[in-house]
């Protein structure tokens, strides 16, 4: 299992460092959830920030984007050094012409989808990507309780790949830690976005070594 920790659960006045951290700790991506304060109710931080602390890590930065129109910034989170973008099945944006243009910088894309949104949503637009993100809470806040009954999309998305010779990862978003990984991990998650499970344990290391092992 990949562990890639949220910045988002993060002190966000020292996100170098706590990058930094994560790193040593072993993570395998960083988590980074960027917010508008209207596609989800809250708002994080953007392009600039992640342009700064990009030096702190060679990990991938695993951009997630929850704003109404991706399409529109996809050449400043490209200039800021995403190596991932992810983006909402549910936004405004044209999906195709915005996965292309992801790909024509050069980056891996991604597309989510809410609690709401079923796992067929994303078919259309399978051979086009290197991952789903399935979201296991309402996106737009850290520190919510896991939604087991979101995982049998990821099998669905797995079948429905494996069908076509399609190959991408899933990855899973939203209440993951020691309680509840092992169902997502048996549902075939490959890559787990954790917040407080990693950055408020008391060794990091542990944690995120304790999460890598299913």
């Amino acid at each position: 299992m990949k562990i890639a920790p949220s910045l988002l659960s993060c002190d966000f006045s020292v996100m170098g460092d706590e990058i930094k951290r994560m790193d040593k700790a072993g993570a395998d991506w960083m988590h980074l959830d960027v917010m508008d304060g209207h596609f989800v109710p809250n708002i994080t931080f953007g392009a600039p920030v992640i342009k700064w602390v990009r030096t702190y890590s060679d990990k991938p930065f695993d951009v997630h984007l929850m704003i109404s129109e991706p399409l529109r910034y996809i050449d400043d989170f490209a200039d800021a050094g995403a190596d991932i973008i992810t983006f909402h099945v549910e936004c405004d944006s044209d999906i195709d012409a915005t996965i292309d243009k992801i790909k024509s910088r050069g980056i891996k894309p991604g597309l989510v989808i809410k609690p709401n949104t079923p796992a067929e949503a994303v078919f259309p637009y399978l051979d086009k990507l290197a991952l789903v993100l399935v979201m296991t809470v309402e996106p737009g806040f850290g520190g919510q309780s896991f939604m087991a009954d979101m995982l049998p999309k990821v099998g669905a998305i797995k079948e429905e790949c494996k069908r076509r010779g399609i190959d991408l990862l899933i990855e899973a978003d939203g209440g993951i830690g020691e309680a509840t990984i092992a169902q997502a991990a048996q549902a075939g998650v490959d890559v787990c976005v954790a917040g407080t499970a990693v950055f408020k344990a008391d060794d990091a290391a542990q944690a995120i070594a304790k999460l890598q092992e299913y």
